[in-house]
This record gives C-alpha cells, sequence and structure tokens, in this order.
C-alpha cells in the first residue's frame, strides 16, 4: 500500500488523478489523506468523485472514502478493462480532468474503449477540449498511441451541460519522445467562442489579439455557439508549430473587460513564444506521466510550475523513474530516466 499525503507541493487534484492512473496501470493499491488540502473547499469535488468512480468501474477497484467532501481515499485496483463508459460529473467539474485520469490507464485494457463524460468543457480550472485535441493528443500519437477525443457539446461554468467522447485503443507500451525544440511556426490562430452571450465580446477579444499578436483574417476567428450551450465566453490561441502545437486560453467573466480576457490569453502565448521552449508550463505537467511510462523521455518548457514538481513526485512512488527539472534563463529542462 502505497501512502500519499495530498497536502505536499501545490496540495491539488493532480496528486489524486495520477495516483489514480499510476495505480491502475501498475496494480500497487494507495491511500491518501488530505485530499486536497492546499484548496478552498478540501476533499473531493464532483469532478474527482467521478474520477475516482470511473477509475473504479474501469479497473473494477475496491474502493473506501469514495463520498464528496472525503479527505481520505483507499484505492486498490484489478485489471483493467476495456468497453463502453459513461460518466456524468452533474455540474460544470471538468470533463477533460476526467479524461485525462482515464484515457492513459486504458491504453493498457484488454480492448478498445470508448468513455462519454459529461459536464464542463470550458472552466477557468482545467484544459478546455481543444487542449487535449490539438496539444496534448498529438503527442501521445507520437508516442504509439491511438486515441481520440470529439467535443459533442461546449459546457461552460457554472452551468456545465457539455460532452466529450475519447476513444481508445489498446497500447501497452508508449515509445519514448524526445521534445526539445518546437521547429518552425506552422500556424497561430485566435478563437473568440460565446454562447449566449453577445458576439461583440468575443469581436473585442479578437481585436485586442490581432492588435497586439499583428494577426489579421482568417487568424481571428469567431465562433458563436447555441444559445442553450451557455452563457460562456472563452478566447483561445493556438499557436502551431513543426514538433508541437500548444493552445492558450482565458474565460469571460461577470464585471472582467473582453480586452482583460484577451491580454490574460496572449501573457501567456507571448511567454511562451519568447522563450523558444517546444512546451507551454500545462502540458509540461501533463507530459511527465506518458514519459515515466515508456521508460524515459526529456522536453523543454517554458516554466515548470510548482503543480509539475509535485506530479513528478507523485509520478516516483509509482514507477521505476527519475524526473530531472533543470531551470534556466529562458526555459526549464524536464528529462525522464529509468531507474531499474
Amino acid at each position: 500500500m502505497i501512502e500519499l499525503d495530498g497536502a505536499v507541493g501545490e496540495g491539488g487534484g493532480q496528486i489524486l488523478r495520477s495516483a489514480l492512473t499510476l495505480s491502475m496501470i501498475t496494480g500497487q493499491a494507495f491511500c491518501i489523506k488530505n485530499i486536497r488540502a492546499g484548496r478552498k473547499k478540501p476533499g473531493l469535488l464532483r469532478q474527482h468523485l467521478v474520477a475516482v468512480q470511473a477509475a473504479t468501474q474501469i479497473s473494477d477497484a475496491t474502493v473506501t472514502g469514495a463520498q464528496l467532501g472525503s479527505q481520505t481515499l483507499v484505492f486498490a485496483p484489478k485489471a483493467i478493462k476495456g468497453g463502453d463508459y459513461q460518466f456524468a460529473i452533474g455540474s460544470a467539474g471538468s470533463c477533460t480532468l476526467v479524461l485525462q485520469t482515464v484515457m492513459l490507464a486504458l491504453l493498457h485494457a484488454d480492448g478498445p474503449s470508448t468513455v462519454r463524460v459529461s459536464g464542463g468543457t470550458h472552466n477557468p480550472m482545467a484544459p478546455p477540449a481543444q487542449f487535449l485535441q490539438r496539444a496534448y493528443i498529438p503527442l501521445l500519437r507520437k508516442m504509439g498511441a491511438d486515441l481520440d477525443i470529439e467535443l459533442l457539446r461546449s459546457g461552460f461554468y457554472p452551468a456545465g451541460g457539455g460532452c466529450v467522447v475519447a476513444t481508445i485503443a489498446p497500447c501497452p507500451q508508449l515509445r519514448q519522445l524526445t521534445l526539445m525544440e518546437r521547429g518552425a511556426r506552422v500556424e497561430g490562430y485566435a478563437e473568440g467562442i460565446v454562447a449566449g452571450l453577445p458576439a461583440s465580446i468575443a469581436l473585442r477579444e479578437l481585436e485586442c489579439v490581432g492588435l497586439g499578436m499583428n494577426w489579421t483574417g482568417d487568424q481571428l476567428r469567431m465562433r458563436g455557439l447555441p444559445g442553450e450551450q451557455g452563457p460562456g465566453n472563452a478566447l483561445l490561441i493556438t499557436l502551431e508549430y513543426e514538433h508541437a502545437t500548444e493552445v492558450f486560453c482565458a474565460f469571460g467573466e461577470k464585471m472582467v473587460r473582453a480586452e482583460t480576457v484577451a491580454k490574460d490569453a496572449m501573457h501567456e502565448a507571448r511567454r511562451y513564444i519568447a522563450s523558444q521552449a517546444a512546451v507551454g508550463e500545462h502540458l509540461a505537467d501533463q507530459l511527465m506521466l506518458p514519459m515515466a511510462l515508456a521508460g524515459g523521455g526529456s522536453f523543454t518548457a517554458d516554466v515548470i510550475s510548482q503543480h509539475a514538481i509535485t506530479n513528478a513526485e507523485i509520478i516516483g512512488r509509482f514507477l521505476p523513474v527519475a524526473i530531472t527539472l533543470e531551470e534556466g534563463e529562458q526555459r526549464s529542462t524536464c528529462t525522464v530516466r529509468a531507474t531499474a
């Protein structure tokens, strides 16, 4: 039984999600205490509970402590089973974070899988569905995985109501990946997304991005969604390079100007561009686990966050790998090496 403290590092839900994924794949049971101790509302929220329920169903696990608000959980998995799964968060909790918990595990299943998750697809505390589609999934494919994600319906905070479907084929051994350079720029564009809100909000965001990034025409794309998918607003900036694609996102909120939303997204995008790194802060965090499962790999990132440092520590509790994080003046380097 691996014992984990959910209060270490940034003390968020990533500790639980990574532990669930790694436990299913390695077959090692774990006990975690102080779940999400670093958050205003500690313990399991809806999206974390659904992630536990999804992992439990997929691996036929024995679980104690799987209740809303619980700060202690014991999880003991059995074999990972392929199949058709449906999970409903019942709030604007993140569909993408639930998917990230089970996708890598289902690569080790006994057959193909389809996973349908309903809830929030666009909220400020999680990667949007387009991040998985454009940034994360293509790199997993380079590592040999055969999987895809379809956004069926958008769901914004606080209403939710969105839906994503993932299809996953077995791939028990990922290939190692070295991603030190991002290569030449292929494309860059911004999308102003509105649902149940005036189009002028997205148009103002796009105008601000156009001025700030010197973009015109098809680089500034208006996306009007049906009103019943809102109310909600998101601004996405996608930077596609030869070897990697990054997606940066900011969300509209009450009493926050559209221009402020645009500047928030541009700040992250410009930081990434200036760093010359292969990946950004959030993709860096997500790449560590598949690289560890592959037995090695390396990448450069514009920022190594506390979130990533915590994730590296959790991975090291389940797998015989050493993760080295080296911070440089402009960009940082992450190296994953097998130790056994």
